[in-house]
């Protein structure tokens, strides 16, 4: 018995004592009652059945030295012994306390059979990152950090993007295919500082993932020097045909944040290999829109579903 269920039995019982009008047997009967009910009710409550989401798995990276938990969820339908192969939806900031279970959600929702924008798909959130340091490239000082009103000392350790591309690359993405039924197509999903790693593999590594959902991408990071080589980077690197979408919240909120954001979606529509989406949402802020832009994301870059095709 819970201590609740405890708390309630007392008073009632004090109840029962107190009303010396009420006969000692329909008071018996009345407590015997009662302590049925809370006994059925509490078994009740412990037979349901579980309500599964996905499986977490903990995989060591050579490269980073350390471990990441990555959670992945499956269509309802996943076999591993037949022949159907899934899509792959890469979430950065993917751990169970981040946004692994509401894009989980949506894709869930978007592949369902009487919406159908696209396949069934795989998401694979990543867990245990260290945003400041996984998701930020070399600098050679940091002084720009105060100018953007961050303290210095909230930046402990910063510039390892090389190293996760490479775990990504070389570990994750074929640990995932090895183990998982991918049929090679891939998404990648960032906002923030996730961002701002997205748009640094959509400029220096393209060939890794077909579509690319970037949301709020903090281009401060180095004094703007990532957007300032972007079309220069496309250039050499994109051989392929992508799509990217691009989402921005209110531009009240950063001016900064919202006219970076422009600056690289006139670099990203003037690529003729980039199928590109650029999304205002004034009605969001950079701690509410990733929900709201992903949903957006998957509408625009796949607008027919099942009763429209």
């Amino acid at each position: 018995m819970s201590n609740s269920q405890g708390f309630q039995y007392r008073i009632i019982q004090k109840n029962i004592v107190s009303k010396r009008n009420i006969s000692d047997m329909i008071g018996n009967r009345m407590l015997i009652l009662l302590i049925f009910f809370i006994f059925n009710t509490d078994c009740l409550a412990q037979n349901g059945t579980p309500l599964l989401m996905g499986r977490s798995e903990i995989l060591h990276s050579k490269v980073l030295g350390e471990d990441r938990m990555i959670n992945i969820y499956l269509p309802d339908n996943y076999n591993p012994n037949d022949s159907v192969r899934y899509p792959i939806v890469y979430v950065l900031d993917g751990g169970v306390d981040e946004d692994f279970f509401h894009i989980a959600g949506i894709v869930r929702f978007s592949t369902q059979p009487w919406i159908d924008r696209f396949p069934q798909s795989i998401v694979v959130g990543i867990g245990g990152n260290t945003r400041r340091r996984d998701f930020t490239f070399p600098v050679e000082n940091t002084d720009f950090i105060e100018k953007e009103g961050f303290q210095k000392a909230s930046f402990p350790s910063y510039g390892g993007s090389d190293k996760y591309r490479t775990f990504m690359k070389n570990e994750l993405i074929p640990y995932i295919s090895g183990n998982y039924k991918s049929n090679g197509k891939q998404t990648l999903i960032g906002e923030s500082l996730a961002g701002l790693l997205s748009v640094e593999i959509l400029l220096k590594q393209p060939e890794l993932f077909d579509d690319y959902i970037i949301i709020s991408p903090s281009l401060w990071w180095g004094e703007e020097s990532l957007l300032k080589k972007a079309e220069k980077f496309l250039q050499g690197n994109l051989k392929k045909d992508v799509k990217v979408y691009l989402g921005v919240p209110n531009k009240e909120e950063d001016v900064r944040m919202y006219d970076e954001a422009i600056a690289l979606s006139d670099i990203l529509n003037n690529n003729k290999k980039i199928h590109f989406v650029f999304d205002y949402m004034p009605d969001e802020l950079h701690s509410t829109v990733i929900h709201q832009a992903v949903y957006n994301a998957f509408k625009k870059l796949y607008p027919k579903t099942f009763y429209s095709k």
